[in-house]
């Protein structure tokens, strides 16, 4: 069985159902959740309460944007998702939606450092959007770009990758 293992895939993909099945099996789930909620987004709450109602009742939840700092204890499964969300939040700490880039690469280290130490069953949900079109603002490209290649570090530190497009599943690794 794989330790470490990286869900990718577009929006409504599938990916965090995914994600879930990955761990019907364990005993015990630590679910972490990076999104961070905004009382006024309620689009993004629905979102939330879809993600929290499909999670089984003896899933255990940390909602904290610092999964480096969660990774450091050991669990029996860890479901992070999801990593956009995390650098978004990292985006908005760091004031970096305008700086240079690269200002979020320290924080993009001590998360891949993380995930390559950590020795017990992880699985990770971060967004594929490379494939779609070029944004037309500096902040999408910019998001773009930085997700794009932390996927690239995480499925490199991650023994197996899979896509998932219209909810089903390619291995890439």
């Amino acid at each position: 069985m794989s330790t470490r293992i990286l869900v990718l895939g577009g929006a409504r993909s599938g990916k965090s159902a995914y994600a879930e099945a990955l761990l019907t099996d364990a005993p015990a789930v630590r679910y972490l959740a990076t999104a961070v909620l905004d009382p006024v987004d309620h689009d993004f709450a629905d979102r939330i309460a879809v993600h929290r109602d499909r999670r089984p009742a003896h899933w255990t939840t940390v909602e904290n944007a610092e999964p480096a700092t969660v990774l450091a204890t050991a669990a029996p499964a860890t479901l992070l998702d999801d990593i956009g969300t995390w650098l978004t939040a990292r985006l908005d700490a760091r004031a970096a939606w305008e700086a240079p880039r690269g200002t979020v690469t320290p924080d993009c280290d001590t998360l891949v450092d993380a995930v390559a130490a950590y020795r017990d069953r992880l699985v990770i949900v971060s967004p594929e959007v490379g494939m779609g079109v070029i944004p037309a603002t500096r902040s999408g490209r910019l998001f773009r770009d930085e997700i794009g290649t932390l996927n690239q570090r995480l499925a490199r530190a991650c023994d197996e990758a899979y896509l998932i497009v219209a909810g089903l599943p390619l291995r890439l690794k």
